[in-house]
């Protein structure tokens, strides 16, 4: 035996790893917890801000007074610029209840609430974007994203029969996972595009494919090779869903909704439960999409159907107005920042002051 070898302990890389595991952990946990004093620390200074303008009627020069002298006393500290004092003030004039702060608006960053402040003025919208935000830990600009894609619009609007054919709560949780429609108008396709020329283009822009699918969703494969009595039939997109616990079989039709569509499908997920599903695995689940569908003619169809399977459909070009579609980042531009910032779930100090820096 190695000397050098023989005085560490045969289970010193797993200790190793357990250390490591939780000073990460640590960290996270005290960044988190930074982060919430922050904000809090924000909203106390917007409140005051918003009381003292109402008692004594100063205006926006004050403001800037207040941010010169911040900075003079605290010049380690960023953040303390006359906008992001602005920021402050409609922070706490949108956000009044205390409680919601601390219980909401406190696990995400600043400049996620920054977003909402900019992009929704309906206030009970702007709080489901922040419960969404800090539920499933969306980057900046995956919020940016969902609000404007309006996903509040769209999240649960497939046609399914996961409630006659999955157990609750799992039944209501695969329901909310699914939209109606999905927006493909990244791809840069017209309308007139076959399948197959869609669902090469989706494999090419995964990143933003499995940012409009939504997160939990793990890519497994393309034209997913199946063999049933010695014949061969193909998926034409394999996932994993993580919160789920279970394989999604997605299956493009650049066509209307027809019911053997559904029969089709059904026909996948029978074979996925038998070959591929692990036994922990929960009932596999379909999503069929469709250039349009009569959502009647779904029910119909669906309500013979055995395995759990929603019917959605897509959209590749999707009218904007002008102003904004000419300030959209390009699909490069895009994906260049979700590849930055899509594992972004855990906020570091450091992070978040850089990105003050900005205001």
């Amino acid at each position: 035996m190695n000397k050098k070898s023989a005085l560490f302990p045969a289970d010193y890389a797993d200790w190793l790893a357990d250390i490591k595991s939780r000073v990460t952990a640590a960290r996270q946990r005290a960044a988190l917890a930074a982060n919430a004093e922050l904000v809090r620390l924000y909203w106390q200074i917007g409140r005051d801000i918003l009381e003292r303008q109402a008692q004594q009627g100063w205006g926006s020069k004050v403001i800037e007074r207040l941010a010169r002298d911040l900075r003079i006393a605290f010049p380690e500290m960023k953040g303390f610029s006359t906008r992001n004092l602005m920021y402050m003030r409609a922070f706490a004039e949108s956000w009044p209840d205390v409680e919601i702060v601390q219980q909401s608006a406190a696990q995400l960053p600043w400049f996620h609430l920054c977003t909402l402040l900019d992009k929704i003025k309906d206030p009970s919208l702007r709080l489901y974007y922040a419960e969404k935000a800090r539920a499933e830990g969306w980057s900046r600009v995956t919020l940016e994203l969902n609000i404007r894609s309006q996903l509040h619009e769209r999240q649960g609007q497939a046609v399914t029969n996961f409630q006659a054919r999955l157990p609750k709560p799992h039944s209501e949780l695969a329901h909310e996972t699914l939209k109606d429609p999905y927006l493909f108008d990244f791809l840069g396709l017209g309308d007139e595009a076959h399948e197959r020329d869609i669902e090469n283009a989706l494999v090419r822009h995964i990143t933003r494919f499995l940012l409009e699918l939504g997160s939990g969703f793990a890519f497994v494969g393309q034209q997913y090779r199946l063999e049933v009595s010695d014949k061969e039939f193909f998926i034409d997109l394999l996932f994993y869903h993580t919160r789920l616990k279970c394989y999604v079989v997605v299956e493009l039709k650049a066509t209307e909704f027809k019911p053997e569509h559904a029969g089709q499908l059904n026909f996948y997920l029978t074979a996925v439960d038998r070959q591929i599903k692990a036994p922990d695995d929960k009932p596999t689940i379909g999503l069929l999409l469709c250039k349009t569908q009569d959502r009647l003619v779904a029910e119909y169809a669906l309500s013979g159907i055995d395995k759990p399977i929603g019917i959605a459909e897509y959209e590749l070009v999707r009218s904007l107005p002008e102003t904004l579609a000419t300030s959209l980042p390009t699909v490069e531009e895009l994906e260049s920042e979700l590849a930055e910032e899509s594992v972004i779930r855990n906020f570091r100090i450091t992070d978040i002051n850089n990105k003050e820096d900005e205001a």
